[in-house]
């Protein structure tokens, strides 16, 4: 049942997901809100939401909570739980008023929540908010998606560096959850693996791809590519914090690195993580100017370098636990394995 009430037109649409076992219900909504300019897709169950999330590009997720089999409370988890929609709103719509009940929907991270009999303008007003959010989040992926493309076609420039922004992305992130990071330290390092030299674009390809030894005046045009890529990255906020990653990779702990010649912990822990992984996947990949280490002979020359003071002694060790443990198969992709 649906109260009525005068509402405003506003020019927000998209495509709502409605779910819901009684057909009564799901007629309602669907006259109410194409009436409004919403394309509706209508399921009876949980599962078919689901199914449907993987069909359509849907901008939120209308969700009875008492359906059979598969809850709403479920949906929703589910929702949340998949790196594909877990951006995508989800209303719950309940006719039950236990406090319990609205904490568990916060628990499986429901946006909002909806009680019958479901009033009109409510309804509306937060369909819409939702939605216009969905639509900045949107604009957001497909700036990072424009950053992330940016810096591949850098990687691309040169066959040797094939695969490494994956790689860098991959290791960083599971030795940042080796060491125990928080979750948005390793999003911002799962990100970063990516666009760290995103800079690069700044470099002409002529000192990118040199097989020779660089001249001073071209080193200072690589010295300069971590602030070039920091300056790229700035206006997307969801950035801040793989903004000190993109700036500090190339520092190092004895203050000798650049751009800023930090020492010590000054330098950012997500910074030291990911320049720990790319000096092995540099080591342990072919390059113009030497061919590929082993794992044995990249973990001794990065002890040495250690030694030298140049990377974290602490965030190395227990790379090299991860490596020698046998379970970071992975750290294998660009190495020349077992000799």
């Amino acid at each position: 049942m649906l109260h009525q009430s005068h509402q405003s037109p506003q020019f927000i649409t998209g495509t709502i997901l409605v779910a819901d076992d009684q057909g009564a219900n799901r007629e309602l909504l669907e006259e109410l809100l194409t009436t409004q300019g919403f394309k509706v897709i209508s399921v009876p169950d949980g599962a078919t939401a689901l199914l449907e999330l993987t069909r359509a590009q849907v901008d939120l997720v209308l969700s009875d909570v008492m359906m059979p089999d598969m809850t709403g409370f479920e949906v929703c988890e589910r929702i949340k739980a998949n790196p594909d929609t877990y951006l995508t709103p989800v209303i719950l719509i309940t006719a039950l008023s236990d406090k319990q009940d609205r904490i568990e929907g916060i628990r499986v991270g429901a946006d909002d929540f909806l009680s019958r009999p479901v009033d009109r303008t409510e309804l509306l007003a937060r369909v819409r908010s939702l939605v216009k959010l969905k639509m900045r989040t949107d604009e957001l992926e497909r700036a990072e998606s424009v950053l992330f493309t940016l810096a591949r076609s850098i990687e691309g420039k040169d066959p040797y560096t094939h695969g490494h922004c994956e790689r860098l992305s991959d290791y960083s992130t599971r030795l940042g959850q080796h060491l125990g990071l928080p979750e948005d330290q390793i999003i911002a390092l799962r990100r970063a693996g990516v666009v760290h030299d995103v800079g690069k674009i700044a470099v002409p390809d002529s000192i990118l791809l040199k097989p020779g030894p660089l001249a001073q005046g071209e080193w200072k045009l690589i010295y300069e590519h971590p602030v070039v890529g920091e300056r790229i990255c700035s206006p997307l906020k969801s950035f801040r914090l793989v903004l000190p990653i993109i700036r500090h990779h190339h520092e190092k702990f004895d203050g000798s690195g650049y751009p800023d010649k930090l020492r010590g912990e000054a330098i950012p822990v997500a910074a030291r993580v990911l320049q720990i992984v790319d000096v092995y996947d540099a080591l342990t990949t072919d390059r113009p100017y030497k061919q590929a280490f082993s794992i044995t002979d990249a973990l001794h020359t990065m002890k040495q370098e250690v030694a030298k003071n140049w990377w974290d002694p602490r965030i190395f060790d227990q790379f090299e636990r991860l490596v020698r443990s046998g379970t970071a198969d992975f750290l294998a992709q660009g190495a020349t394995a077992g000799r």
